[in-house]
């Protein structure tokens, strides 16, 4: 069953390069999404949670859901946690998720500013992507 997805940008940097299609990533916490689902974003035209929504984009077709642990050190695989992803390796990623600066070390800064602080026991998330 295809779901319907509307979701949030509140990272300012993103918001253009999504919208233009140039951008075609974002990393979440949690395991809700599917390849085949529908996704679209929204800004909020004031204080989020307090103002009206601007939807942004279109529904598109997410083609990439993979499960990840965000650990304090980096990313792991949470199907072979010898399989792991240190922060300082992790420049690509960033680059092609819209973080400014495009290194590894931002994008942990913006997971933190956007999830809070990361525990000991890490976090599962997904890596979605899309076709714009």
């Amino acid at each position: 069953m295809t779901r319907k997805w509307n979701i949030p940008l509140t990272y300012q940097p993103k918001i253009g390069p999504v919208t233009s299609g140039e951008c075609n990533q974002t990393i979440r916490p949690g395991r809700k999404f599917a390849v085949g689902d529908l996704i679209r974003f929204y800004t909020w035209k004031g204080r989020p949670y307090w103002s009206k929504r601007e939807t942004i984009t279109e529904y598109m077709p997410i083609i990439i859901a993979g499960n990840i642990i965000i650990q304090e050190w980096g990313l792991e695989n949470p199907y072979n946690p010898l399989e792991h992803f240190p922060w300082e390796e992790l420049d690509d990623l960033a680059a092609h998720d819209g973080i400014v600066p495009p290194t590894g070390e931002a994008l942990r800064d913006v997971l933190i500013s956007k999830n809070g602080k990361i525990p000991a026991s890490g976090v599962e998330a997904q890596i979605v992507r899309w076709k714009p």
